[in-house]
């Protein structure tokens, strides 16, 4: 489980998975409510993806890692 496919290795820690899921969803929402404009609301579809798959691509050149194990 420590990597998604075989050319990402998972960078981003368990807690941090959650928050960013959660907070993608929060700013999806406020975008459906009308509170976000459009454009930038769809850009909570980033923190989901990248808690989801547990990588994070900004991570690599800065050699950020979140995971515990590492």
């Amino acid at each position: 489980m420590g990597t998604t496919p075989k050319t990402m290795t998972t960078n981003v820690g368990g807690m941090e998975r959650m928050l960013r899921v959660v907070a993608g969803i929060a700013i999806l929402y406020f975008t459906m409510a009308g509170m976000i404009p459009m454009p930038w609301g769809l850009i909570g579809i980033v923190p989901i993806l990248t808690g989801s798959l547990g990588w994070c691509p900004l991570y690599i050149p800065f050699g950020i890692s979140t995971m515990k194990n590492q």
